[in-house]
């Protein structure tokens, strides 16, 4: 395999049952198999694309002092800004080479007080920062959405199964930014190998190759989406909750050779959470004999705060 597979989210959302259920198939065998496809016929357009990128590079290159304003500790730094180095891989101290901005979920007046998430700070210097952020939040969460509604078929379960987990979950838009290498780093990359926490992960496409896939070989291959894909990979909580039927594959951004130390690299992953209250207690019909049950039971929201902690973005 020198890339990874390529569906179209038309088959899934047309009225031919035969389209319909081969997308579903090709979902699953992508995510026993890779973890990873790239999807054409989402729901993000174009002009999302350039506004959002075109917004964040305007936030990274204002001043660290600018920046900070927008930083925050604890949980509320699910929100805003974070700064170069401060991420690290599960199992690694040294820090990624990135500083990121989280957009966090946009909810009703009246489910604010209900899910108690950290408000989405405003950037006053760039009037048009948060609503680019908005309108591609909420079209990513809608391709999630149906992805999802397919992923739910594959595992025998009700198409809208995952509907009332992920209406108003805890995702996280991630526009990141990879500055320029300008010495030789001590044993740090981008971004070193990792498994997402979240159920799935939705990423536009980034200005920069480097995002490379560990296949079931062991080799690494690069994640390559075509024009106007998406790529959409397995987190943890699905692999989990699939008791590992579904992979969530291993995957690292890589530095790039030393002629293009010299450019910035931009990534806007949407990272799409459940609710807190989920149970990511192993589903009973991924449990038989060859394959027993092998997580023990918590909630979306404890899995998360421990995860954020081994990434060394929470204090214990």
């Amino acid at each position: 395999m020198s890339n990874i597979p390529s569906l179209d989210l038309n088959d899934f959302l047309s009225n031919d049952k035969t389209r319909k259920d081969a997308f579903v198939k090709s979902v699953g065998k992508a995510y026993q198999e890779i973890g990873f496809l790239s999807l054409k016929n989402h729901f993000l357009s174009n002009d999302n694309v350039e506004d959002l990128y075109k917004q964040i590079k305007s936030f990274f290159d204002m001043s660290s002092e600018a920046k900070s304003k927008y930083e925050f500790e604890g949980f509320k730094g699910q929100r805003g800004y974070t700064s170069f180095g401060k991420e690290h891989a599960k199992g690694k101290k040294e820090g990624d080479l990135k500083e990121f901005w989280h957009f966090g979920q946009y909810l009703s007046e009246s489910d604010k007080s209900k899910f108690n998430y950290p408000e989405n700070p405003f950037v006053t210097e760039i009037p048009d920062f948060n609503k680019a952020g908005e309108v591609t939040y909420k079209a990513l969460e809608k391709t999630g959405l149906f992805v999802l509604r397919a992923i739910a078929l594959f595992l025998d379960l009700e198409e809208d199964h995952f509907d009332k987990y992920v209406l108003n979950g805890n995702s996280i838009l991630r526009p990141i930014h990879y500055p320029p290498i300008t010495k030789e780093p001590d044993n740090a990359v981008r971004a070193a190998a990792h498994g997402d926490i979240n159920l799935i992960t939705l990423l536009m496409g980034a200005h920069g190759k480097g995002l490379q896939v560990k296949n079931n070989q062991g080799e690494w291959i690069d994640a390559i989406a075509g024009e106007d894909e998406i790529v959409v990979n397995v987190g943890d909580m699905l692999s989990r909750y699939t008791n590992n039927k579904l992979k969530s594959t291993i995957h690292r951004v890589v530095n790039p050779p030393k002629e293009y130390w010299s450019k910035s690299r931009y990534s806007i992953p949407f990272f799409l959470h459940p609710i807190g209250t989920m149970k990511l207690n192993v589903l009973e019909n991924c449990i038989d004999n060859q394959n027993p049950k092998g997580f023990e039971d918590i909630t979306a929201h404890d899995f998360l705060i421990n995860r954020l902690i081994d990434i060394g973005v929470m204090k214990k």
